[in-house]
């Protein structure tokens, strides 16, 4: 009985002294260590260059910002009053420089001008704009259009492989194709090499055959020429221009200098007993 009455006297004391109730129950110990040591290792993770936290506040995540488009600029149109730059270096509609601006007085002069704002140049700090007028605008996208209708396109440069054996049909199915390349503006290069059990006689004279055969009229860029030591050869093509079809056509239509030759020298000849007879009636009369 006195053993339990010292035990019971010694908690109750302890109690009182650290402030708990009698109707609780104190933690036990190994609760105490664990949440000491759960605190030092939150504390060191904190500082540690791992963590996201720093001084206890949270990091948002940045905002994505949208790509750079290098053809957005591209094209001239009108910007408005969404000016992104807050200071830009800013043209008269007349093309002199007004300096550098803050973006609220150019929209200020946007607004008593009635204008409308281009850029010309984002690239440089600061970005320049250009006050234009409507028409302005639309003459400018007007040339930008001539000038890309202007550079010429890419010639590219197709080329086939036949054999000197080759049947009719497969000549067909390839000057066929040919064609199509021709309509497209590309220059054809035909190779034509010797077939099997053939003799290499000739062979730019077969060529020069076989591009006959193309419907579509050509002219040589580079004529038939033998290469390979005989075994083979080369020409390149395209598509005749208007000019050079209307050339053809005037000199077909010509005749050929024999029979204009012959049609003088008849002429000629049949001048001369025409005067005789005359200069002999005359006599007679």
């Amino acid at each position: 009985m006195s053993a339990g009455c010292m035990r019971w006297v010694l908690s109750h004391a302890v109690r009182a002294v650290c402030g708990v109730s009698p109707g609780s129950r104190a933690p036990a110990p190994w609760l105490l260590e664990r949440s000491d040591r759960s605190n030092t290792l939150a504390a060191s993770w904190s500082r540690s260059p791992f963590s996201t936290a720093v001084d206890g506040t949270e990091l948002t995540p940045a905002p994505k910002g949208k790509k750079h488009n290098p053809k957005v600029n591209a094209q001239i149109s009108n910007v408005g009053h969404k000016i992104p730059q807050r200071h830009v270096e800013l043209m008269s509609k007349e093309g002199e420089n007004l300096g550098t601006m803050h973006r609220a007085d150019v929209i200020k002069i946007l607004q008593e001008q009635g204008l409308k704002l281009v850029l010309l140049n984002g690239n440089t700090d600061p970005p320049v704009y250009q006050l234009m007028s409507g028409k302005q605008i639309h003459q400018e996208q007007l040339k930008v259009r001539e000038q890309k209708k202007a550079k010429p396109d890419q010639v590219q440069l197709k080329e086939l492989s036949l054999s000197s054996g080759i049947t009719s049909n497969d000549l067909t199915t390839k000057l066929k194709q040919a064609e199509i390349w021709l309509e497209k503006k590309n220059h054809v290069k035909v190779t034509v090499r010797v077939g099997r059990g053939q003799s290499a006689v000739d062979l730019d004279k077969t060529l020069e055959q076989m591009v006959e055969q193309v419907e579509t009229s050509v002219s040589f860029v580079s004529a038939p020429q033998i290469i390979r030591e005989g075994r083979a050869a080369t020409c390149i093509f395209r598509q005749a221009s208007a000019k050079e079809v209307a050339q053809r056509n005037k000199k077909s239509a010509a005749p050929p200098p024999s029979a204009a030759a012959g049609s003088m020298s008849a002429q000629s000849d049949t001048s001369p007993v025409g005067t005789t007879d005359t200069t002999e009636g005359a006599a007679q009369q």
